[in-house]
């Protein structure tokens, strides 16, 4: 399907399903394994052409500023690739927490490079969006591909994976957590045995940011806390929000409605693949 101008587009959550941190590259990214989740939880985003150029920023996050905003220097830097000399207004519509692990910012990118891509005519293939979408961030290259994944590298060699049906309770504490500071703890284990898809689907499910973060961000472990009383809570990325896991969706939607009003609180079902992939089909 073939998107068209002023209509609302997906920029769907992610959960890291587990998340091993394994060595570290010579420019300081960390080298990383973990499982990338969609779930049907979004943004949303309409984009507008513009004959003169200009993009510009309606609506998003608020305290992040037009130059900041990734959905913003993904346009410019298609701009720029592409060599066109049209712009666009792009109008956010945020659901996603910042600061969550949830890819809020690396979707909002991949969904304005996968859009643009169309509505500008520039004719990259998904593979060379991934490739110019790793520039803004190693999350985005999956959301441009929009299959969930299997992934290493520092997240952007990707491997499909098949996952069960499930349904998840996700926990977002009121707090930004940063990922460079995450990143930059001394405390951080970077050097984790690797490990496999097998393991993985035989539940080895450990993401190493969690000290770290339980430790920084005293929201996230009361979060972790509270939805352990219900099943095994995990944090997703470098968090803050936590997760975990219902097969039955009423009881997913039992327990949201018990959580704490301190806490955004969303029932998601996971995702065979991204609703971005699903509208523009596989080119």
């Amino acid at each position: 399907m073939r998107g068209v101008e002023d209509e609302w587009w997906p920029a769907p959550a992610k959960l890291n399903l587990m998340l091993r941190v394994v060595g570290r590259r010579a420019d300081g990214y960390h080298l990383l394994q973990t499982v990338f989740r969609f779930i049907d939880f979004s943004d949303e985003i309409k984009f507008h052409l513009r004959s003169d150029g200009r993009v510009k920023r309606f609506g998003g996050s608020a305290g992040v500023s037009e130059p900041e905003d990734l959905a913003v220097r993904a346009a410019r830097l298609l701009q720029q690739y592409s060599g066109t000399g049209l712009g666009v207004d792009i109008t956010l519509k945020k659901r996603i927490p910042m600061g969550g692990g949830l890819g809020g910012g690396s979707s909002d990118a991949a969904t304005v490079l996968t859009a643009l891509n169309q509505l500008w005519n520039a004719r990259l293939s998904r593979q060379e969006l991934a490739r110019l979408g790793l520039q803004l961030g190693a999350d985005v290259p999956v959301f441009i591909e929009g299959l969930n994944a299997w992934a290493e590298g520092v997240g952007e060699r990707l491997q499909p994976v098949s996952l069960p049906a499930a349904w998840y309770l996700v926990l977002s504490p009121p707090c930004h957590v940063s990922t460079a500071d995450v990143f930059g703890d001394p405390e951080l284990t970077r050097n984790a045995s690797q490990t496999t898809i097998r393991d993985f689907l035989a539940g080895s499910r450990e993401n190493d940011c969690l000290p770290v973060v339980s430790m920084r961000y005293p929201e996230v472990a009361e979060a972790l806390t509270w939805l352990g009383g219900f099943a095994e809570a995990r944090l997703t990325g470098t968090g803050g929000s936590v997760f975990a896991e219902f097969a039955d969706p009423a009881e997913a939607d039992r327990v949201c409605r018990e959580a704490p009003p301190k806490f955004q609180a969303v029932v998601a079902r996971g995702l065979d693949r991204s609703p971005l992939r699903d509208k523009t089909g596989d080119w």
